[in-house]
């Protein structure tokens, strides 16, 4: 083995504790019933067994499980898209309704075969939590919806109390990194998101250890607040099979740890870094402060209404 390939095998913070109680087979059993996708399956999260045992929170997948862009970094299936299928808003409410979630996030794969980039069905599946689960905040991460922002006001509409979405890599390795997809349209569709609901918080991620420098993420970490971005998240990238691209180096914890505290010395409101830190990691800690009024009222008006 080269000193190298020593290097690059997973340290000891990368590894993780498995965990299939009870929430999680009940969680992946409820997923398969009503035919719904996660991105923790399709992408093989690494914190799917602490999200799914432990938090009881999944990263619901709309639209299909097979992508139209094929990102050499991403797990998820790349091909011919199926149908739309209308019905899948209101599983996905439903089953928020079973979990009893008080945030929930809602991702999808990328839609170019699609007009509006799927924002319609977006627009759909918050209405439908909304109308089951009213005391839920609802976190949305679109693609770039390849640039139509007439797309963007359809998902807007509906109201979501957080809009993610990720650059994914600092502006160098984009090209190498995503597919159909550039640096400067995912900060665009950031800024317009700001420009349409200015009070509804913006969010990001990188992904580190790819060859990027840290003066690289700096840059990145600039030019996502130059654009209203109120909320980032900072992770290791994992190779998910030997088709994708190689890790090139481990961030020791200590340097998500600097990576943070850079983080909000720029300005960001909230910042989550750390080794197996994922976009939608945590989620239910970073929703607004409007989302958690809007809650608290639903709940205690339910308390009082038990209570006649």
């Amino acid at each position: 083995m080269s000193k190298n390939e020593e290097y690059l095998r997973k340290p000891e913070w990368l590894k993780i504790k498995l965990n299939t109680n009870k929430n999680y087979t009940g969680l992946k059993k409820m997923m398969r019933e009503k035919n719904l996708h996660t991105v923790c399956e399709e992408a093989r999260c690494p914190n799917i067994h602490e999200c799914w045992a432990v938090r009881k929170t999944a990263t619901f997948m709309i639209l299909g499980k097979v992508c139209t862009r094929g990102c050499r970094f991403c797990a998820v299936q790349t091909g011919l898209p199926n149908e739309l299928d209308w019905e899948e808003p209101e599983r996905v409410a439903e089953s928020v309704e079973i979990m009893g979630l008080r945030h929930v996030v809602v991702t999808a794969v990328a839609r170019d075969d699609l007009k509006d980039g799927g924002a319609a069905v977006f627009a759909e599946t918050i209405r439908a939590i909304r109308r089951r689960n009213p005391g839920c905040s609802i976190e949305v991460l679109p693609s770039d919806m390849a640039g139509d922002y007439e797309s963007l006001h359809t998902l807007m509409d509906a109201k979501p109390d957080i809009f993610n979405h990720n650059i994914e890599t600092v502006r160098r390795l984009t090209p190498k990194v995503r597919a159909r997809a550039t640096y400067d349209r995912s900060l665009e569709l950031l800024r317009r998101v700001k420009e349409i609901a200015p009070d509804v918080p913006t969010k990001s991620s990188i992904m580190v250890g790819l060859g990027e420098t840290k003066e690289e993420i700096y840059e990145a970490m600039d030019d996502l607040l130059a654009h209203n971005v109120d909320i980032m998240t900072i992770g290791q990238y994992l190779q998910p099979t030997r088709k994708h691209l190689k890790v090139e180096r481990y961030y020791r914890p200590e340097e998500f740890g600097e990576l943070r505290k850079v983080a909000f010395q720029k300005g960001f409101k909230h910042c989550q870094a750390g080794p197996l830190v994922r976009s939608s990691y945590h989620a239910d800690e970073q929703v607004s402060e409007a989302a958690k009024r809007r809650r608290e009222q639903y709940e205690q008006n339910y308390v009082n209404q038990e209570s006649v």
